[in-house]
């Protein structure tokens, strides 16, 4: 009877110790599956964010993408992990900065403005990420997506074609005289040619004729707006990343010329531009953000169709106003006012 007992002790201390073991690796179980799907929803997954340039414009397109990522769901340091590099406005380093983010095979490559979308979408395809884009003004022109409504590509995105038609025509309501406008462009940047080129074909419909100067670097700036600004009436920003973060030294050589420089959103206005038809980039931004969720959701980024914000109001500088003698037209009474920034 000692033998039996001891035997039958023994069997159950085996029999508990490999329950023990089934318990700790989920064999036999459904409790292996359960903890892999758990495990797989709460991964936290990286998205890099590649912001071309340190203006107003694309700063504020980072705050709005930011508030987007949190309204579809996805708060940084939770269910995604945001690294978010700026390239300083320099091409090189945006392609740097995306060929890193590749390699570690992020799951979501964001590119703020044309450059850094161009760079994201380049160094993420061979790895099959999905890339979104932001403030890109003619997506198709700068060979990132198919078609506005079919994207393709594994990318999507917004783009901040500009209000051009609304803009000449506040141009002329402010200088009913004015017969040239100036505008300085960076040749390598896809929506400042696209800009152009649709500014120009609105010209003769409001009495302008358009004179234009590329460059190619920051560099080239001060000479070329200081010649530009000798042959026009006034200048007319596009939202050209080089010359917007240059902005300064172009309102500087305006101002020795005496005459007005237009921007094309608010943060120009009341850096010194005498008015514009601004875009929201803040939600542009968001907008983007919500997009870029529907793909951390799941979605073929290429299956969402390119988003674009149209709607635009004019504001323009009261105190530029002033310095240049200019009367605000009857039609432009609630416009609004800023302005500039100490």
């Amino acid at each position: 009877m000692k033998k039996f007992t001891k035997v039958f002790a023994l069997v159950m201390s085996v029999i508990m110790i490999a329950c023990a073991f089934a318990a700790c690796t989920g064999n036999g179980t459904g409790d292996e599956s359960q903890a892999s799907g758990a495990a797989a929803s709460s991964e936290v997954k990286k998205v890099g964010i590649i912001q071309y340039a340190p203006h107003a414009s694309l700063d504020n397109c980072y705050k709005g993408l930011i508030q987007g990522l949190q309204e579809a769901g996805y708060q940084d340091g939770e269910k995604i992990k945001i690294d978010f590099q700026n390239a300083n406005g320099e091409d090189q380093m945006a392609t740097q900065i995306a060929n890193n983010m590749a390699a570690q095979k992020y799951d979501l490559i964001i590119g703020i403005a044309t450059p850094a979308a161009t760079a994201a979408y380049s160094a993420a395809r061979s790895a099959n990420i999905p890339t979104v884009f932001c403030a890109v003004s003619d997506p198709v022109a700068a060979k990132l997506v198919e078609s506005l409504d079919k994207p393709g590509n594994n990318t999507t995105g917004t783009s901040d074609l500009l209000n051009l038609e609304a803009q000449m025509k506040m141009i002329r309501a402010l200088q009913p005289d004015a017969k040239k406008i100036g505008v300085l462009y960076t040749t390598s940047e896809a929506n400042s040619v696209s800009h152009l080129k649709q500014f120009k074909e609105l010209a003769p419909k409001y009495g302008f004729e358009i004179v234009d100067m590329g460059v190619q670097s920051a560099a080239d700036i001060p000479q070329a707006a200081a010649t530009l600004a000798a042959k026009v009436d006034c200048i007319n920003n596009f939202t050209d990343n080089n010359v917007v973060n240059n902005l300064g030294v172009v309102l500087a050589k305006a101002n020795e010329a005496g005459i007005p420089v237009y921007g094309s959103e608010i943060e120009q206005v009341e850096k010194g531009c005498l008015a514009s038809e601004s875009l929201d980039y803040v939600a542009l931004g968001k907008e983007t953000g919500k997009l870029a969720g529907q793909v951390l959701d799941g979605a073929d980024a290429g299956s969402i169709p390119v988003s674009r914000v149209k709607d635009s109001a004019p504001v323009y500088n009261s105190e530029v106003l002033a310095k240049f003698k200019l009367s605000l037209p009857e039609a432009y009474k609630d416009a609004q006012k800023v302005t500039t920034a100490s």
